[in-house]
């Protein structure tokens, strides 16, 4: 009986012990979601990638690498020097992810590092060489074509190494102290200058104005002089006359000391 309870016993030892060495061992792997598998043998990888899932492998002798292939994001800054030989400093930020069919060689050829060992490098050599195609203001002014630029040669350099950009934007440029003075002086000269311009049209508008005003009333009283003849004078001698007979009451005028001013021919002439 005793002898049936400890090979009993002894069992339940082993299976203990296989199930924590199964555990310990891991000989099934897992590739999660955004990721790719490259399986190692003794550190030697396999040309074949493995997709999302469960994956077996041998234990001790074989390892599940996982490859990043969703989309990250960089940022990094750095200096150049524009075509005017000023001193810029970018800061950028990039999106881009490896391809899934190339994750076999980034893992190999890049040390499943790709950020570190191309991505940055590739992004500083790219913005330091098209911002010397440009001048400092040609930078601001042509921001756009400076950013097509830049990711036409990272696309090519990273397309190489199995690595796709997605996304890349200049967040900004900054420039020397004394060439953001000279920046903002001209803009406040053209500004001062687009003032005076309108200004002078202003002035040059009213002046048309006063000239045609002054034309206008001239003309006028040219036309009404040449209107006025001896009989138009008459005429209007002749309405005043007659205005001041309708509106004469009848009364003499009167004087201070009382007397009508008139001569007295009341008993006459002897």
């Amino acid at each position: 009986m005793n002898r049936v309870s400890l090979n009993a016993g002894v069992k339940l030892v082993i299976a203990v012990v296989v199930l924590i060495l199964l555990f310990a061992l891991a000989p099934f792997g897992t590739v999660p979601a955004g990721h790719r598998g490259v399986m190692t043998t003794f550190g030697s990888p396999s040309d074949q990638v493995l997709s999302e899932g469960i994956h077996f492998r041998v234990p001790i002798a074989q390892k599940l690498n996982l490859v990043n292939v969703s989309i990250q994001k960089g940022e990094g800054d750095g200096d150049a020097a524009s075509r005017d030989l000023q001193t810029v400093h970018t800061r950028v930020a990039l999106n881009y992810h490896v391809r899934p069919d190339a994750a076999m060689t980034v893992f190999r050829d890049l040390g499943n590092e790709p950020g570190q060992r191309i991505i940055i490098p590739a992004v500083q050599e790219a913005v330091k060489a098209v911002t010397a195609r440009f001048t400092a203001e040609e930078l601001i002014a042509k921001r756009t074509e400076v950013r097509d630029q830049i990711v036409t040669q990272l696309r090519e350099r990273l397309a190489r190494h199995g690595i796709v950009v997605d996304e890349f934007s200049i967040v900004n440029f900054n420039f020397s102290r004394s060439f953001n003075e000279a920046i903002e002086a001209k803009t406040t000269a053209e500004q001062l200058k687009l003032k005076a311009e309108r200004d002078l049209q202003r002035i040059e508008v009213e002046a048309k104005q006063r000239v045609a005003q002054a034309r206008a009333e001239a003309e006028s009283l040219a036309v009404q002089r040449q209107q006025v003849t001896p009989e138009l004078i008459r005429l209007r001698e002749m309405e005043n006359q007659r205005m001041a007979i309708e509106k004469w009451d009848g009364k003499l005028p009167s004087v201070a000391s009382g007397a009508v001013p008139f001569i007295n021919v009341s008993n006459g002439v002897k």
